[in-house]
């Protein structure tokens, strides 16, 4: 694989038919991708079109100064246009980014990534189970009124990510609505897209906030056995509760990314594909046994 030998920089393997021939950029900030992390990444993306003589122009930048800027981005919260200048153009970052995600590009290397390492510690590819749950962050003046709501349990006026999990606490999928929506409304859309995406999940975790209707309703209309796990009125204080802490810690991880803990994309779909992106940069670190995240 084409690198920078001085830096140890990998490039992508479309690095021999790129139109710029310049060196590769060298691993500047703690957020860009290690070559163990990309070796895995660059085999999950697809091959360009022009590639195999479909049409397109051949491709100017590297990816994996695309990915590493995406993982700056998500990392440090930044704007789009004050990306640093050593990466490409913010526009071509964009670009990629949207047209990935249109493309399922971005789902589908999550799902690789989370696939390797549920092997890698001894479990099947797909999971049978997953743990759901919701947080509400507050969103900056960017979000439409439209999109956004007022969360009366939280008091944080945004929106709120509803996510599942594995048991290995690796996403499985989201969904982003307004934090007015409440946790059982806001699952059914998640259980449907689950349902559709991991054809072996029958059994779900949910705190009491899922309770009632959902539980019937998830059984008929998906073929879900969603359990509650309940907090005991007899315990005082903080207590780990089983499975929810899972999907718990899963959320600390994402707003544990400056771009994720305030909603800052004009619409909902946006911010899920942020959530990807997250979640990526942190199961590709898993995968090469980089455990901080």
């Amino acid at each position: 694989m084409p690198g920078d030998v001085a830096s140890g920089k990998a490039c992508c393997r479309l690095a021999p038919f790129h139109r710029s021939a310049g060196v590769p950029r060298p691993r500047r900030y703690p957020s860009d991708s290690t070559d163990g992390q990309w070796a895995v990444i660059d085999r999950l993306l697809p091959d360009p079109t022009w590639l195999a003589g479909a049409g397109g122009r051949p491709e100017v930048h590297c990816r994996r100064a695309i990915v590493d800027a995406i993982f700056y981005l998500v990392d440090n919260g930044n704007k789009w246009r004050a990306l640093p200048a050593d990466f490409p153009p913010w526009s071509t970052v964009y670009n990629y980014v949207a047209t990935w995600e249109k493309a399922g590009v971005t789902q589908n290397v999550l799902e690789g990534l989370r696939d390797r390492l549920r092997l890698r510690e001894g479990r099947t590819a797909e999971p049978s189970a997953a743990v759901i749950d919701s947080a509400s962050v507050k969103a900056a003046e960017t979000v439409g009124a439209a999109s956004r709501g007022f969360d009366a349990g939280k008091k944080i006026n945004g929106r709120k990510r509803h996510i599942a999990v594995d048991t290995l606490g690796l996403l499985l999928c989201v969904i982003v609505t307004a934090a007015s929506v409440q946790d059982r409304d806001g699952a059914k859309p998640l259980l449907e897209l689950l349902a559709a995406t991991c054809r072996r999940v029958r059994h779900i975790w949910a705190d009491g906030g899922y309770a009632g209707k959902l539980v019937a309703w998830a059984r008929e209309r998906c073929t879900i056995a969603l359990e509650i796990v309940k907090r005991s009125d007899d315990v005082k204080g903080f207590v780990v509760l089983p499975r929810r802490w899972v999907v718990e810690r899963t959320l600390a991880w994402i707003a544990g990314h400056r771009r994720c803990v305030r909603d800052y994309e004009r619409l909902p779909e946006h911010h899920e594909t942020m959530v990807r992106w997250t979640m990526i940069r942190i199961t590709s670190r898993r995968l090469t046994k980089q455990n901080r995240v």
